[in-house]
């Protein structure tokens, strides 16, 4: 199958509708029908249910659907790869890794301090992100590393080497009743009515439902909780630099976060290489 087709497929089977597909794509619907056609006649199956009331997808055409998008995936991350390899010996940015703002930052400087070291480092473009998008940004290209948090974010097909375990701390506005505990439990934090927990967007861009505020970075949370408006529960190595106004406390039963260097299991960049190396050896 070529990518083209694809495309087309994933198209059609997202509008449920040959015009608006067609549309999508740029192009007329007869030659849209066509591809479609010689891909369903190749495979042996139908892919693709048409009838007067639209189009829907057959048990066969949305397995096609997932894999298709994983595929297209894929050959989209291979390609910005690619082309981040050819820049290496211009000076610019040969290697991407991504980061979540606000977190293990000491940490990330020691890294990137190490590597920078290394005979012939690649220049380093480091991303700094909300919760979760990390990932997704490895997952498609975007990023050739990433610094991921165990339990929040899934490692599941990169591969991984553990850099550090830490355990939480709550962070509350200074003068607060909980500010001045030498620790608290999770169950106080999480359950303080006047400083809720944030909800970060969901990969979709929509929030969770709940009382606490929409936050999309770090800086943002910092202010909501220095104005008394929320609280939060990071891994410790957050409290390193924290604006006046706010106070960490230890919370001794939330879960360890284990920080973790991910990078894609086929990639052959030196670079990363490099970044990892660097990494086991802090």
């Amino acid at each position: 199958m070529e990518t083209r087709e694809l495309r087309y497929f994933v198209a059609v089977a997202e509008e449920l509708h040959f015009g608006r597909a067609a549309q999508r794509l740029g192009i007329a619907q007869p030659p849209l029908s066509r591809a479609i056609g010689g891909l369903e006649r190749r495979l042996g199956t139908l892919l693709l249910e048409r009838g007067s009331r639209g189009v829907a997808l057959t048990a066969a055409g949305a397995v096609l659907l997932r894999e298709a998008r994983a595929a297209l995936d894929a050959v989209e991350a291979a390609e910005r790869r690619t082309r981040r390899a050819a820049l290496a010996g211009t000076g610019r940015p040969a290697v991407v890794l991504a980061a979540k703002a606000g977190a293990s930052g000491e940490l990330l400087a020691k890294l990137l301090d190490a590597y920078a070291a290394e005979p012939g480092a690649a220049a380093v473009d480091v991303v700094l992100c909300g919760p979760g998008e990390q990932a997704r940004l490895l997952s498609d290209g975007r990023a050739d590393v990433a610094l991921l948090h165990r339990p929040f974010d899934d490692t599941a097909g990169f591969d991984t080497e553990v850099l550090l375990s830490e355990g939480q701390v709550a962070i509350l506005p200074a003068g607060h009743p909980l500010s001045t505990r030498p620790h608290v439990r999770l169950a106080e934090v999480t359950g303080l009515p006047d400083l809720p927990l944030p909800r970060w967007p969901r990969p979709d861009g929509s929030f969770p439902d709940g009382p606490g505020p929409q936050v999309r970075d770090h800086t943002q949370l910092t202010q909501l909780i220095a104005l008394g408006r929320a609280c939060a529960v990071v891994p410790e190595s957050g409290r390193t630099g924290l604006r006046e106004g706010l106070t960490a406390v230890p919370v001794p039963d939330a879960p360890r976060v284990t920080t973790v260097i991910a990078w894609p299991p086929h990639s052959r960049s030196t670079a990363v290489a490099g970044l990892v190396r660097a990494a086991t050896v802090l």
